[in-house]
């Protein structure tokens, strides 16, 4: 495999690669027909503060190794933070006492030797941002300062915060795969309060990467939180009606993260989702394509190999509207009689490929309707599709935005929804790991006055 020995985070933590090792050589000696070790430790500073005061700070250190082994088809599995020699020699003799007391799983087991990753790319996920509290701290009032300086109608905060976190992740099994890679993240908030007319509305925004150089300014990210509070004072309700619906690229993601979760394995072996049965069949309008690309160098949601090892690859999920693959893990897979698509632990980079429109063209070409900024609530049924959320955002008519909107409730079915999509713009949110534009919606039904 594939071992970037220039990166000082790696190599110095060759004693964690030892104790994946160490474990899984443990386990078979106690009788384990096969077993797997997963160990991450995540270091890093957060920050937060309010109204010009820090509000909290904490030093992260977590470290932790979830131990799972296998005696013929019954499995057994034990955490342990403790990562010395006689703590892990411990953790696998209980997962071991447990899986000779648990019943046989046909489908339990290691993933197959094939589908690992045996040699992976180096993606450039570990940027080490060397910043102090005190460095921190500052960057976050900045932020603060610049959205409460922003307009004098902005009365309240609702905070700032800086995150930064580093990780090592190291997997191993017996099959003798062992993999380990770094990892950063870094992400800059705020969030903001205004007042128009006795009625107050907040708002945020965010910057998000594994580059601290790649990151939004801190002066931006403020004055992007104000200016989306500013712009949803003096909101007003809607009547009840149908009318088309603009999901924004924040918005958007969600609603692509519950296609995914049904056509996640665990749901469609026990057979909760509304998309069960649907591979092969058009499911979103024929243009549509939606697909996987974990290997984007430096972005959030690449990964080397899943959660079990097995190598992740570009593929296409839905192409020309056509649902291609499901997402699946090793164990789901034999349950519906399919192979690992590499998705233990979820998707990597999911994309949804943008249209040629930009926003302002989305609503011209909208004309009327409703663009959706914000979702509240829980109600969506993956098992039988019913999608219905209280909302806010902005009524458009004559393609502009007229003026903001809040009460409200959107619903349908989502099968009805991706299939009545209209269009996607070119405004691609990139700070995620599913990366969507703007998407238009033919209709959907409106719950105002």
């Amino acid at each position: 495999m594939t071992k970037n020995t220039k990166n000082k985070f790696l190599t110095s933590n060759a004693e964690l690669i030892h104790c994946v090792e160490l474990a899984n050589k443990l386990a078979k000696k106690n009788g384990a027909s096969s077993a797997e070790a997963r160990l991450s430790v995540d270091t890093g500073i957060s920050v937060s503060v309010r109204n010009g005061s820090i509000e909290t700070m904490e030093y992260h250190q977590d470290k932790g190794m979830g131990i799972t082994v296998y005696v013929g088809q019954s499995k057994g599995s034990a955490t342990t933070s403790d990562l010395t020699d006689k703590a892990i020699k411990e953790t696998v003799k209980v997962a071991t006492d447990i899986a000779r007391f648990t019943a046989d799983d046909e489908c339990a087991g290691i993933a197959e030797n094939s589908d690992l990753a045996w040699e992976y790319p180096d993606l450039d996920l570990y940027h080490p941002w060397k910043i102090s509290a005190e460095e921190a701290t500052d960057l976050a009032l900045e932020c603060e300062n610049s959205a409460l300086k922003f307009d004098k109608r902005i009365i309240n905060s609702e905070g700032a915060s800086v995150s930064n976190h580093e990780s090592f992740h190291v997997y191993g099994n017996s099959h003798g795969f062992l993999g380990s890679y770094p990892s950063s993240s870094q992400s800059l908030s705020c969030s903001v309060i205004a007042k128009s007319k006795d009625v107050m509305q907040r708002d945020y925004w965010y910057t998000a990467t594994r580059d601290p150089a790649m990151m939004e300014a801190a002066k931006s990210v403020g004055k992007k939180a104000a200016k989306r509070t500013i712009e949803r004072l003096d909101s007003q309700k809607i009547p009840t009606g149908k009318s088309a619906v603009i999901f924004s690229p924040e918005m958007a993601s969600g609603l692509i993260s519950h296609f995914i979760n049904a056509i996640r394995g665990g749901n469609l072996y026990r057979k909760s989702s509304f998309l069960l049965n649907t591979l092969g069949e058009k499911v979103f309008p024929e243009w549509m394509h939606i697909h996987e690309q974990p290997h984007i160098i430096g972005s959030i949601g690449s990964a080397p190999y899943d959660n079990e090892g097995v190598k992740t690859r570009s593929h296409n999920i839905v192409k020309d509207g056509i649902l291609e693959s499901y997402v699946l893990d090793s164990y789901s897979a034999k349950k519906l009689d399919m192979k690992t698509t590499g998705n233990a632990g979820g998707v990597h980079n999911l994309i949804v490929e943008p249209g040629s429109s930009s926003f302002k063209k989305l609503l011209k070409n909208m004309d009327k309707g409703l663009v959706v900024t914000e979702l509240m609530g829980q109600g969506v049924n993956i098992v039988t599709g019913d999608y219905s959320r209280g909302a806010a955002g902005f009524w458009v008519e004559n393609g502009k935005i007229q003026y903001p909107v809040a009460e409200i409730t959107i619903a349908s079915n989502l099968k009805d929804m991706y299939r009545r999509i209209v269009e996607v713009g070119n405004d691609v949110d990139k700070r995620r790991n599913t990366r969507t534009p703007s998407i238009l919606i033919e209709e959907m039904t409106i719950a105002g006055d």
